[in-house]
């Protein structure tokens, strides 16, 4: 109730954000930071939260001559929804000071306020979670429905479907740019990848003639046959060069990545 915001108190300027973030989420409009006030030292004393869509969007970056698009669709209504804290020093908490449960737009259906881009994250726990899944070669689609399942729903789920497609994205990445080589092979020899060699792995295929990408350089495929005779691809590599140290090291690290089974027999060109 307005009464009840009225009297709240916080310890830090941090926990009146996370609260009035938690409030706009379940009232169905997204919260903004807007203006603050510094002592003499710079340390913030005063902050105020406003509804994003507060204000106007300043003309200036309508009238633009050398715009290479188009300017993006007018949101902002000069809503009148804020709270604003301030640092009492006889107590060291922060107070609300002033109020405005008005708004003077539409408020967003609160079934679809997990949606929105501002309320969406994956956690810590998620992340581990989600990664350690991926590593053991469970499909995206399926973590998804795994995390939505646990929380109860996807709206629950605190994130989309392209979100963790997002993460788990930026985790081969990360795993790519942080490591050498040895990161490259995991990144391109999954879990589906290794199931199939182990099922299917006694003869494997071994083609070293692809050279159509930008930098001409050797592209080795491995792949073998499944039960229905069909190609099953076992791994990837793209290759410096075509010297006899360069592909005695790629077959080594091959049988390494399949936990050391290798093929009775290899056919190549």
């Amino acid at each position: 109730m307005v009464d009840d915001i009225w009297n709240l108190e916080f310890r830090t300027e941090d926990e009146a954000c996370q609260f009035y973030n938690a409030y706009s989420c379940w009232h169905g409009f997204v919260m903004r930071k807007d203006d603050v006030v510094r002592d003499n030292q710079s340390r913030i004393i005063s902050r105020q939260l406003v509804c994003n869509k507060e204000g106007w969007r300043n003309m200036r970056y309508l009238d633009l001559d050398d715009r290479s698009k188009g300017a993006r669709s007018l949101t902002r209504t000069k809503c009148p929804a804020r709270l604003r804290v301030k640092l009492d020093y006889g107590c060291g908490r922060w107070k609300v000071s002033c109020f405005v449960k008005s708004h003077n737009h539409d408020l967003m259906p609160p079934q679809f306020a997990h949606l929105v881009p501002t309320n969406r994250r994956l956690t810590v726990t998620d992340k581990v979670q989600v990664e350690n899944l991926h590593n053991f070669g469970v499909k995206t689609c399926h973590i998804m429905g795994y995390i939505a399942l646990q929380k109860g729903g996807y709206r629950h789920a605190g994130f989309t479907r392209k979100d963790l497609y997002n993460h788990i994205d930026h985790y081969h990445q990360s795993k790519v740019k942080n490591g050498d080589a040895n990161a490259a092979i995991n990144y391109l020899i999954d879990g589906k990848s290794i199931i199939n060699y182990h099922c299917f792995g006694d003869i494997v295929a071994f083609d070293s003639t692809y050279k159509k990408n930008k930098y001409n350089k050797p592209l080795v495929i491995f792949s073998g046959c499944n039960h229905h005779g069909q190609t099953v691809i076992f791994g990837s590599d793209l290759l410096s060069d075509e010297t006899t140290e360069t592909y005695k090291w790629l077959l080594k690290t091959f049988v390494e990545a399949m936990g050391g089974k290798s093929p009775k027999a290899a056919i190549t060109d």
